[in-house]
């Protein structure tokens, strides 16, 4: 699943992402701790992992490992 960083708090390394179909997903510190990222900009594409629940799980950027 893929979709754009709407909002960003580098201070507890949360936020907000807009999914392709619209709706928003907000994603916790432990998913973006997993990225191995150190920032995200507002309006980057980013790809989603997501557990059965719909509990985000893991940011990262489409093509980088």
């Amino acid at each position: 699943m893929q979709g754009t960083v709407a909002t960003f708090d580098p201070a507890n390394r949360s936020g907000t992402l807009l999914l392709d179909d619209g709706s928003e997903l907000v994603f916790g510190s432990a998913a973006f701790d997993r990225s191995g990222l150190r920032l995200l900009r507002l309006g980057q594409r980013v790809s989603i992992e997501a557990e059965v629940g719909g509990e985000v799980h893991r940011v990262s950027i489409p093509g980088v490992a």
